[in-house]
């Protein structure tokens, strides 16, 4: 069974697994289907709206898919996540990169 089908038994049984629905979304984004991996992030941060990661990846999923405007509010809500959450790396991070991409 490859990861994809994997991940979406999982999801199939636990809808609201984080993990595995950060996992989705990441294969989706790796094998350069955005459109689905940007569903999953939406998917995973309405129901976890503070799993910071995923604000991150789903920013640098947008800005692969050329959606700068999209991406830079994604960081925005992110860097809010990182501050509430106490993830300094996260926030750094994000805030890095959205100021490469003003």
């Amino acid at each position: 069974m490859d990861r994809l089908a994997m991940l979406s038994e999982i999801l199939s049984q636990n809808p609201n697994d984080a993990f595995a629905r950060y996992g989705l979304a990441m294969e989706y984004s790796r094998s350069g289907d955005a459109q689905s991996a940007l569903e999953e992030f939406a998917k995973l941060l309405a129901t976890h709206p503070d799993y910071t990661a995923g604000y991150f990846m789903a920013a640098q999923t947008l800005v692969g898919a050329n959606r700068r405007d999209e991406a830079r509010k994604m960081l925005v809500e992110g860097i809010s996540s990182a501050v509430r959450t106490g993830n300094s790396h996260a926030q750094s991070e994000m805030t890095a990169l959205l100021d490469e991409l003003k």
